[in-house]
């Protein structure tokens, strides 16, 4: 059976990160709502509305599924890229106050993007918990009214 580009990709990784990587999408592939789509997309494992569901696509490049989410391996972190916590202001209120339940350290955090530099330290829940917060069609109505 030949490998899927997902497995290569994690396959690749060095066994601290290897295994860090397999929980993390195991733990989003049992929370994330039904309708998204598991993909390598921009280099990283990625999350998407697919053109089945959502034909416009991607406004920055139609011929690709809309992103929702994604997990990558960097060459300092693991990154957990989320869009919600982006797009939705009391997502990323809530995520930021239940992330202290989970850590003494505020969360490293650029928009879209929560780094983890110490993988002992992943909150699997906690992304598992943010994983399942949003519908495919709560994402594709959230992203419509960001783009206006």
């Amino acid at each position: 059976m030949k490998n899927s580009p997902i497995d290569e990709y994690i396959n690749k990784l060095p066994a601290d990160r290897k295994s860090a990587m397999e929980v993390l999408r195991k733990t989003i592939l049992d929370n994330l709502p039904k309708g998204f789509s598991e993909v390598i997309s921009y280099g990283m494992i990625g999350y998407v509305v697919p053109h089945s569901k959502y034909p416009n696509g991607y406004h920055c490049d139609p011929s690709l599924p809309l992103p929702f989410m994604s997990i990558a391996s960097q060459k300092n972190f693991i990154a957990v890229y989320h869009m919600g916590i982006y797009g939705d202001p009391k997502l990323l209120e809530w995520f930021t106050k239940e992330y202290s339940k989970y850590s003494k350290t505020k969360p490293d955090m650029g928009k879209s993007c929560i780094r983890f530099k110490k993988i002992d330290q992943i909150p699997y829940k906690l992304i598992g918990e943010l994983a399942k917060k949003i519908t495919v069609d709560k994402w594709i109505k959230l992203y419509e009214s960001n783009l206006k």
